[in-house]
């Protein structure tokens, strides 16, 4: 029996285009002979499809595409979609064959968490998951699952193991699972668990794609009933994997280094945002240093060196050397880029203001309003040309606020804001070594600055900060717990207050793409209004 495991890049919202692409890969899929063919979860809506599901028209229309499917159907189809059923939702799969849409399995677990919120859309299940498959030759108990249903570690419902006691021969989890760090050995650890307790083969199909924030990594897996790999999907690539039920050879699990999923998981990211929302071109500030460099190789690498427009906007605090690297950084990428020097707007802005500022002290204020010119510029190119303004901040700036509002936090996408700082260092230097050091090595070694006033250094030591920061944004840890010798607990008191007091500016930033476990964006709502003290 052969399976077609197709992961798509489904887009939310845009049936038609789901409902093209999973025919063309099911036509796909029967000319390579292939008995049953399977897609992700919510493969005809796209996911998650959010507060479109209360449109009456989106779920009608859904219900069309899904009967049109069923009915087109030959060789069983397994695909996603949301039924309804006397006015409830549910998170559903298909199973159709022969032209009529035979079994309809409705997910049990629904997951309300990070990213998640299945609860406040669907209703849970109640059936099994069991389906007994007779086409042709082919007679097999399918035990069909969608995402949630295979995480039941701290579930009371055993999902895999009651399919297992209601006599399932093979088990196939449709998903829509999104990407973070270390997600795909989560994966992997527990299909292999559910193997080793339940000796059934396992068929794990994934989506593939963006969809705002959230990355898709597609993986999707394959393995025998005694947990060995028959077969994995592309990371980050559409793709049909194929595979016999029968088959005795294993093969090697493929893990890619960290710093390349981090790099194509972005410029996924970057181009199906671009693509999504119909934009082409990206323009975005270079100012010589890393966070900036990182976006830019970035946004060439997904959307083309064409398409992407630096502007180096320099003040009378812009050192020779960061002017220098920002316009090497463009040479190398060979990029459009054109230079606005900002001091004479920055002048006129501080004279009109200056008689309402006798007696105060030059400080962040005035620092502030260079940030906000520059903001300024970069929006009337990003409004004029039609160009979508990225946003070049990293995860622990933004964390701490050390970051301007209505300045360099301007942009439609903020493409590293949850990269760290060391990360970001670690991600330029392993693309430095595929690319003869496209980013210039002096905007990875020297002192990162914002150069708003003379001398300025950032006032971290990022080695200690950006871990501490990330504990404290993922909350799995007590204060205490994280003193050292170099970290005392009024530093860990301090940075928790500047996160927390900081909230505001995060509620008004740009969408971030999300790649580690806990992100600023959907998966993490605390109040602005919070006076909580740790």
């Amino acid at each position: 029996m052969k399976f077609s495991i197709c992961q798509i890049n489904s887009s939310v919202g845009d049936l038609k285009y789901n409902y093209e692409k999973i025919v063309k890969f099911y036509n796909k899929s029967i000319s390579s002979g292939c008995d049953i063919i399977i897609f992700p979860e919510l493969s005809i809506t796209g996911y998650p499809p959010r507060d479109l599901l209360f449109e009456k028209k989106f779920i009608d229309k859904n219900l069309m595409y899904a009967e049109k499917l069923s009915k087109l159907s030959t060789k069983p189809i397994i695909f996603g979609y949301v039924s309804r059923n006397r006015g409830k939702l549910y998170n559903s799969a298909a199973i159709s064959f022969n032209g009529k849409l035979r079994f309809l399995y409705n997910k049990r677990l629904l997951p309300n968490y990070d990213v998640f919120d299945e609860h406040r859309y669907f209703f849970n299940g109640e059936d099994v998951g069991v389906y007994k498959l007779i086409y042709n030759n082919i007679k097999i108990k399918i035990g069909l699952q969608i995402c949630e249903d295979l995480w039941d570690d701290n579930q009371e419902l055993k999902v895999s193991e009651e399919q297992k006691k209601n006599g399932a021969e093979i088990l196939i989890n449709i998903s829509a699972s999104p990407f973070s760090i270390g997600k795909l050995e989560k994966r992997i650890k527990l299909i292999k668990k559910k193997i080793k307790e339940l000796k059934l083969p396992f068929i794990y199909c994934n989506m593939v794609g963006a969809q705002d924030e959230i990355i898709f990594d597609g993986s999707s897996l394959a393995f025998s009933s005694t947990g060995s790999l028959i077969k994995q999907g592309k990371y980050f690539k559409e793709c049909i994997s194929i595979t016999n039920s029968n088959v005795k050879k294993s093969c090697s699990i493929i893990f890619q280094k960290k710093e390349k999923k981090i790099f194509n998981a972005l410029c996924l990211g970057v181009s199906d945002y671009f693509s999504k929302t119909g934009h082409k071109e990206a323009v975005l500030g270079l100012s010589g240093g890393i966070d900036s460099a990182l976006t830019a190789v970035i946004a060439v690498e997904a959307l083309g060196l064409n398409n992407v427009h630096g502007v180096l906007l320099p003040s009378k605090f812009s050192s020779d050397h960061s002017l220098k690297d920002a316009e090497s950084l463009a040479l190398n990428l060979k990029i459009d880029y054109r230079i606005i020097p900002i001091q004479k707007s920055v002048d006129v802005l501080l004279n009109s203001l200056q008689k309402h500022f006798i007696g105060k002290e030059n400080d962040i204020t005035e620092e502030n309003i260079q940030s906000r010119v520059r903001g300024n510029i970069l929006m009337a190119l990003s409004n004029k040309f039609g160009w979508l303004l990225l946003t070049t901040g990293n995860k622990t700036e933004i964390a701490l606020g050390y970051c301007t509002l209505y300045g360099d936090m301007n942009g439609g996408l903020a493409v590293i804001s949850d990269l760290n700082k060391l990360e970001v260092y670690a991600l330029s230097k392993w693309y430095n070594k595929l690319n003869d050091d496209t980013i210039p090595v002096n905007s990875i070694n020297k002192f990162p600055s914002a150069e708003l006033s003379y001398n300025q250094v950032d006032p971290f030591d990022y080695k200690i900060i950006s871990p501490l920061v990330d504990k404290l944004i993922e909350n799995k840890i007590k204060l205490e717990e994280l003193v050292t010798e170099k970290v005392d607990l009024k530093l860990l008191k301090s940075l928790y207050k500047k996160i927390k007091t900081n909230e505001f500016k995060r509620y008004q930033s740009t969408l971030g793409l999300k790649v580690s476990e806990k992100a600023f964006g959907v998966g993490r709502r605390f109040p602005i209004v919070n006076n909580f003290d740790v």
